[in-house]
């Protein structure tokens, strides 16, 4: 019966569903699209997603619940300017916003009600568009089988933006315009206006790229890392250990940085070895101190009049 099954249901993903067991006898509906929360098994025929996210599923979720939250702090931060003390109380606001966020949406996710999520396993990188693999038997008729076989890994995420979203829209406004009085009238919703931006942005690229960044998330965060630490010392005018202990603010920035680096590595080694992997971990404040180390000698000015003096 399987292979009459099998040869019968065309396509990747299609798949026929499950219409009565009686005892050890199942009958099986026509092949078409899976309902929401199935998946097709090796035989063609849709069984529910009963497993539960491994490590590195749950390390996808968090850097895409993470996106939004970073965004909402570089925002807050650079349009809150020097003068307005309310730039603390708004990055904690932002903070919670995202965790309640995280929260409810798992709430909402089956089992409804627990913070626990049943999951279909991801096998391929093809499991997340298999609106590319609907098969056309004539090369006329398309037989529709697009469903959502890394259930629900791609939907939870568009699901926790729009709590963000509302949340934000609740919070916020009263929030910023009772605390931001060092800022002027048009400047103080500036980050709210910038999430209205970045979350359409966010949603696009999960609904276009979220196949991709699941396989790529860990390398991103790391390089990303990288490059926005060092920017961000070059423009403080970081160049040893003591620019740093000026400022708390300094110090709170690298630590963020530190422990974005710190799950970048954690999610290319999923921890699997824990006495191979955990060692890596005292890499993270390397590129810091490589910095640090070196920045007396990339000195602009002195590799100009370095130069000048050549000459």
């Amino acid at each position: 019966a399987g292979v009459d099954i099998q040869t019968a249901c065309l396509g990747l993903y299609c798949g026929r569903t499950v219409l009565s067991v009686n005892g050890s006898v199942e009958t099986y509906g026509d092949c078409g699209v899976c309902p929401r929360g199935q998946r097709t098994d090796d035989n063609k025929i849709c069984r529910e997603c009963m497993g539960s996210p491994d490590r590195y599923d749950w390390l996808y979720l968090g850097f895409m619940a993470m996106l939004p939250l970073v965004l909402h702090w570089f925002f807050i931060e650079w349009y809150s300017g020097k003068k307005s003390s309310s730039a603390l109380l708004q990055h904690v606001t932002a903070l919670f916003e995202c965790s309640i966020a995280a929260i409810v949406t798992l709430l909402v996710s089956d089992p409804v009600g627990s913070l626990h999520i049943r999951s279909c396993k991801v096998k391929k990188l093809s499991d997340w568009y298999t609106m590319l693999y609907n098969p056309s038997p004539d090369y006329i008729t398309t037989v529709h089988c697009t469903h959502e076989a890394v259930y629900p890994l791609y939907t939870i995420v568009f699901i926790y933006y729009a709590f963000c979203l509302v949340l934000m829209m609740l919070l916020r406004p009263l929030l910023v315009k009772k605390i931001a009085c060092g800022l002027g009238k048009s400047d103080r919703f500036k980050s709210i206006y910038a999430a209205l931006y970045f979350f359409p942005i966010l949603t696009v690229l999960q609904a276009v790229g979220g196949g991709l960044l699941y396989y790529a998330f860990p390398y991103i965060i790391l390089v990303l890392s990288l490059v926005t630490l060092a920017v961000y010392m070059s423009a403080s005018e970081v160049e040893s250990f003591k620019d740093l202990l000026v400022r708390k603010k300094r110090l709170v920035v690298l630590f963020s940085h530190w422990l974005l680096h710190a799950y970048g590595i954690i999610s290319i080694s999923k921890l699997d070895k824990l006495e191979q992997d955990l060692p890596l971990l005292a890499l993270v404040p390397a590129p810091a101190l490589f910095y640090l180390l070196t920045a007396k000698y990339t000195e602009p000015s002195r590799i100009l009049s370095e130069g000048g003096n050549g000459h």
